[in-house]
């Protein structure tokens, strides 16, 4: 299914009655990526949570293909469409890495063990798919969870530090796989302390600018 263009109108947000940004406006096109930067408590997480369907926005809308994902229509649609991926690699310790990824793609589509597997190895982690996650450095249960990205076709990656923790393959690896999503017209937005000014085409959208 092709993407559609994600639309941001007016928004804002507002936590602990301080306003962390306010008529924040874009529009999102297929095969483009965004990247959501500005200092620590300008908003970052709770954008990509806003935008995730996670948290509320105080103000303003967001659309998906016209459709309302915030207060319409739209919001059951937008969550087929898009992956999630947060800061926490949320993936738990008593289940094995493959547990975890058939766990959690089940939520939208049950994948087999040879392909969780493949999408293990594209990691990094081969030889470790039956080792309990609390067994795993931070690096490599962040790798876990990134291997999701290579299971779950949702055209719409929101993805929140997903270079923590990666060594300097992982992450030359990662931003590859990022370029070539958007290249097949997905749309990629994150945060990342990591620069990405090396890559073509991506936009910045620095929050501390905003409203």
């Amino acid at each position: 299914m092709k993407p559609l263009p994600v639309e941001l109108d007016e928004l804002a947000c507002e936590r602990d009655q301080r306003e962390l940004f306010a008529s924040l406006s874009l529009t999102l096109k297929p095969g483009e990526v965004l990247q959501v930067a500005g200092p620590n408590g300008s908003g970052k997480t709770s954008l990509l949570r806003i935008m995730a369907g996670l948290l509320p926005a105080s103000a303003g809308d967001m659309r998906y293909g016209g459709e309302s994902v915030l207060r319409g229509s739209g919001r059951l649609a937008w969550r087929q469409q898009r992956l999630y991926i947060g800061h926490a690699p949320a993936v738990k310790g008593a289940l094995t890495a493959e547990e975890n990824l058939a766990w959690l793609c089940a939520l939208s589509r049950p994948v087999d063990s040879d392909r969780i597997w493949e999408a293990l190895a594209k990691v990094g982690l081969r030889g470790f798919e039956d080792v309990p996650c609390h067994n795993l450095s931070a690096g490599q249960k962040r790798r876990v969870a990134l291997a999701r990205l290579y299971l779950e076709h949702h055209p719409v990656w929101i993805l929140d530090e997903p270079f923590t923790a990666i060594d300097k393959a992982g992450v030359a690896a990662l931003e590859q796989h990022i370029l070539a999503h958007a290249g097949e017209g997905g749309m990629v937005v994150l945060t990342t302390h990591h620069g990405l000014d090396h890559l073509p085409g991506v936009r910045c959208l620095d929050l501390e600018q905003v409203g």
